[in-house]
């Protein structure tokens, strides 16, 4: 091989691979700007600030430690937050279920209609009128379980910029409005009982101030949980309803639930 023949390869496999790495870099995130996809959203502070108060209260479940995820409007994360000491103080599986309810919340509710996690439980049963919805929009495993592990819950999770996917359909997600009562995304809480869940996220929501919603089917006409045994059936609400997470037999979280903090009008 002459030397120009061996110069000319060279630069042919420089260009190839400089031209892989930048397509490889562009695919990395699929939020472009990831800042502006994230624009009028929390940020990690303030959702580790509004989840840590939220959980310090009495939620009704086992007064565990939480996970926290916001999305955008389409579905990229924009923040994950964690209340415990470091990552493993929490369920480690909630990371994921946690973004798995904020994209939830976020993919079926509308400018004019919010529909909870929460509400989703009863229509997915078998026999229900949404039966397979949970089985639709899988999670993406190459953003939910990339690393480094080390920066789970930090401001640089490893979700935070790609699109998470996912369907869930027990307490714990709920659509994001704010003040111009603007569907923006989602919030999702894992950690504990679903319904303690629910509580959290909810909690968590009216600390941001992103809880302008328009219209839902809780007997409220919000998107609160509804308790199967609680509300009349049949009804709006019993189609859209939830077990009650009893401990021991015992109902210790819907009147907590019954008392959340209303919804912004």
């Amino acid at each position: 091989m002459s030397q120009f023949t061996r110069t000319l390869c060279a630069g042919l496999l420089a260009t190839a691979l400089t031209g892989g790495l930048v397509a490889a870099n562009a695919g990395d995130s699929e939020s472009g700007d990831s800042d502006h996809a994230c624009a009028g959203l929390p940020t990690h502070s303030q959702l580790k600030t509004a989840l840590e108060n939220a959980r310090a209260q009495s939620n009704g479940g086992f007064n565990l430690d939480m996970w926290g995820t916001i999305v955008n409007r389409d579905g990229i994360v924009c923040a994950v937050a964690f209340t415990g000491s470091n990552r493993g103080s929490q369920w480690p599986g909630s990371r994921v279920i946690s973004a798995q309810k904020a994209n939830t919340a976020n993919a079926f509710s509308l400018p004019t209609l919010a529909l909870s996690t929460a509400n989703l439980y009863a229509a997915v049963q078998p026999g229900g009128t949404l039966y397979g919805l949970q089985h639709s929009n899988p999670v993406d495993t190459a953003t939910a379980y990339r690393g480094p592990a080390s920066n789970f819950g930090q401001d640089d999770d490893p979700m935070v910029g790609r699109r998470i996917g996912g369907v869930n359909v027990f307490g714990g997600g709920l659509a994001l409005y704010n003040a111009k009562r603007t569907l923006i995304g989602g919030i999702g809480v894992s950690g504990d009982t679903s319904c303690a869940d629910h509580n959290i996220s909810w909690r968590t929501r009216n600390t941001l101030q992103l809880d302008w919603v328009p219209t839902g089917v809780s007997a409220k006409f919000d998107d609160n949980i509804n308790y199967q045994g609680l509300i009349p059936v049949p009804s709006l609400p019993n189609d859209f309803s939830h077990p009650i997470c009893k401990i021991g037999g015992v109902d210790g979280v819907s009147a907590i639930s019954q008392g959340l903090p209303p919804v912004r009008k």
